[in-house]
């Protein structure tokens, strides 16, 4: 099984620090992303969410791992009660009016060889998540 770490790029017309705030606020993430109370971009914050496929939800274990204020949070992903460990980095890139979106996800390889773990699931999931529902909302803001 290859190491690749997945990658998805996307450039957002909304400026970085809505971005930023969209991925580090909670109740901004709430309204797109998981809802993960209390959440910190600070490093060593721990934090859990549920989420999955239609058949099988996951106990997602995190801890923050990096964090460059305004330009990059990263932390470990992991579920609990499997195997493996991750880490998903989100870079932001300042263009302008415009904010270029780098989101990597490592250490897929490292998961269970379970349909929800494989790496077409991460490339539908963060597709979906960086793609379309991020990318929404802070357009629309």
């Amino acid at each position: 099984m290859s190491a690749q770490p997945f990658v998805i790029e996307r450039v957002y017309n909304a400026p970085a620090d809505a971005v930023w705030q969209a991925i580090t606020d909670h109740a901004k993430m709430k309204e797109w992303y998981f809802d993960i109370p209390d959440f910190k971009p600070v490093v060593g914050f721990e934090f859990t969410f549920t989420g999955g496929s239609k058949e099988q939800t996951y106990t997602h274990l995190c801890r923050v791992t990096e964090v460059v204020e305004g330009r990059k949070l990263s932390h470990t992903w992991r579920y609990d009660g499997y195997e493996g460990n991750s880490e998903v980095t989100w870079e932001l890139f300042p263009e302008g009016d415009q904010t270029k979106v780098i989101l990597t996800h490592t250490g897929l390889e490292t998961f269970p060889p379970l349909k929800d773990f494989a790496r077409e699931s991460f490339t539908k999931g963060w597709t979906e998540i960086v793609g379309r529902m991020l990318k929404e909302y802070v357009e629309k803001a």
